[in-house]
């Protein structure tokens, strides 16, 4: 395991622990889960925090989990660091045995961790091979997407996860590149999705391949399935007056988490009755 490069700031850290901590601060003993671990930021700052908290914390990536288990190895006694996706959350609960838990994270999206190793192949800024596994030791690399997805398949998945309005153009320049040869690298790749996407639009927005990149990103592993899954799953995990917060980072991910609160903040009665019939109130409250 190689040295990070740079320092690794969690995001929103201080809104984090703010949102958290009635949930994570009352009595004995709390139970914590970090649905997507990463480098362990925001995990060290709950366990420093919440001297009686326990910790599960998932994540598919197991570069990331070797870092976090250095970072937090004084933690030791009360940490679970599990190589699981989000969505195996209630198979990982039950195997550790806690029905229910007081907090949940999700800092949603690539890592800082994935950005920078220049093997992946998550940055269109390096040349790479075309991999974008979360997860290393499984499932389908970008490289076999590009090369393999019929024209239709392959602009829907850039249409749908990057909201790429050019998703037809870039599809057709990817297959008549791959017919002359493989394409392996994500510069190459970035230099087609370039080169497909007409000068004007080229020219705001930023750079023409980020929304190509997040969609083969979203499609190799899983993300938006896992999501929509993982939910309503640690929703159900948490325990009276626990908390969930969810970092999102582009319009997919948002809508999906916005769906799902949405479905257990309002009532579920009919509209036109003076009372709230047992059962159907709303579950949840809104902090934010």
């Amino acid at each position: 395991m190689g040295e990070l490069r740079g320092t690794h700031v969690p995001v929103l850290l201080e809104r984090c622990l703010e949102l958290l901590a009635p949930a994570l601060g009352r009595g004995d003993r709390t139970v914590h889960v970090d649905a997507t671990l990463g480098l362990g930021g925001h995990a060290e700052a709950v366990l420093e925090a919440h001297p009686q908290t326990i910790l599960i914390g998932l994540d598919r990536d197991t570069e990331a989990l070797a870092h976090a288990r250095v970072r937090l190895a004084r933690f030791a006694d009360r940490i679970h660091l599990e190589h699981a996706v989000y969505d195996e959350l209630p198979d990982v609960l039950d195997r550790l045995g806690y029905p229910g838990v007081d907090g949940v994270l999700f800092d949603l999206g690539v890592s800082s961790l994935q950005l920078d190793a220049p093997d992946r192949g998550f940055a269109y800024a390096q040349d790479a091979p075309l991999d974008m596994r979360m997860d290393q030791t499984r499932g389908v690399t970008a490289e076999e997407v590009v090369n393999t997805y019929g024209h239709p398949e392959l602009a829907r998945v850039l249409r749908v996860y990057g909201e790429e309005k050019f998703a037809g153009k870039i599809a057709s320049a990817i297959i008549r590149e791959r017919e002359r040869a493989r394409i392996t690298s994500s510069a190459r790749l970035a230099e087609l999705i370039r080169d497909a996407i007409p000068a004007p639009a080229r020219r705001t927005g930023g750079h023409p391949a980020k929304r190509t990149f997040q969609a083969l990103r979203i499609e190799v592993n899983r993300e938006l399935a896992a999501l929509e899954t993982a939910l309503p799953a640690a929703l159900d995990a948490l325990n009276v007056g626990g908390r969930m917060v969810v970092l999102s980072y582009h319009s997919l991910e948002d809508r999906l988490t916005k769906a799902a609160l949405a479905d257990r903040v309002r009532s579920t009665g009919p509209i036109d009755l003076p009372v709230e019939l047992p059962g159907t109130g709303p579950t949840f409250r809104l902090l934010s």
